[in-house]
């Protein structure tokens, strides 16, 4: 379990937090609009209306005692910036807060930030790549030209095997498991037998997925 404060309940705020509870982890909440608070105190224990553009605000909290502090603000950079530096000052141990462009992050970064995250940016790559190519459910970017796809199978695999298929040396990508629907097979073996809906979950670069995508039709 770690210690989490997340400043900011917009939406974003609002997930995050809520994520992190789900996942056994000790969560604050800090909003300076009351009314946000007051509806979200009937899930979070700890959840404080404050303008943590104050620094007193936060003195109060013993930032200190955080494991992560999320600076989650969307709309008013400047607040963003001025709460980012107050949270190192105090001590912080990781902060991590968002931006919107790359002037923003360099910023934040300058001021101390541990790290930075771009929710929209990220969102809308990741639309992108889902959209542009066919049959891709998902996917998790690794490195420039490498990534984790879900893709659909080839239609004519149904009933043939990993080893009859020989994905390795036909397609340049290494299959690490095999969804269909809510069951998912991790690491499957060589004498797997593709079924009707199955979907691969595999890793490679990201131009031999798109041909192999390109063939599930």
């Amino acid at each position: 379990m770690k210690t989490i404060l997340v400043i900011g309940m917009g939406m974003l705020g609002r997930c995050l937090a809520c994520k992190m509870l789900e996942l056994g982890n000790d969560v604050m909440i800090i909003d300076k609009d009351e009314d946000k608070i007051q509806e979200l105190s009937t899930i979070f224990d700890d959840a404080i209306s404050g303008d943590c553009t104050n620094p007193d605000v936060l003195k109060s909290i013993g930032i200190n005692n955080f494991d992560y502090c999320f600076v989650a603000i969307g709309e008013d950079f400047y607040a963003s910036l001025e709460i980012t530096s107050i949270l190192k000052e105090l001590g912080a141990k990781c902060v991590i807060s968002k931006a919107k462009r790359c002037r923003q992050a360099e910023f934040l970064k300058k001021i101390g930030a541990d790290e930075v995250f771009y929710p929209e940016a990220e969102i809308a790559e990741k639309l992108a790549v889902r959209y542009n190519a066919t049959n891709i459910f998902d996917y998790i970017e690794l490195t420039s030209d490498c990534s984790i796809f879900e893709i659909a199978i080839v239609p004519d695999w149904v009933g043939k095997t990993i080893i009859d298929i020989d994905v390795r040396q036909k397609y340049h990508v290494n299959i690490i498991a095999i969804k269909n629907g809510k069951q998912i097979d991790p690491m499957p073996h060589g004498i797997y037998r593709f079924q009707p809906g199955d979907h691969i979950v595999v890793i490679g670069k990201s131009t031999d997925v798109f041909r192999l995508s390109a063939k599930t039709n």
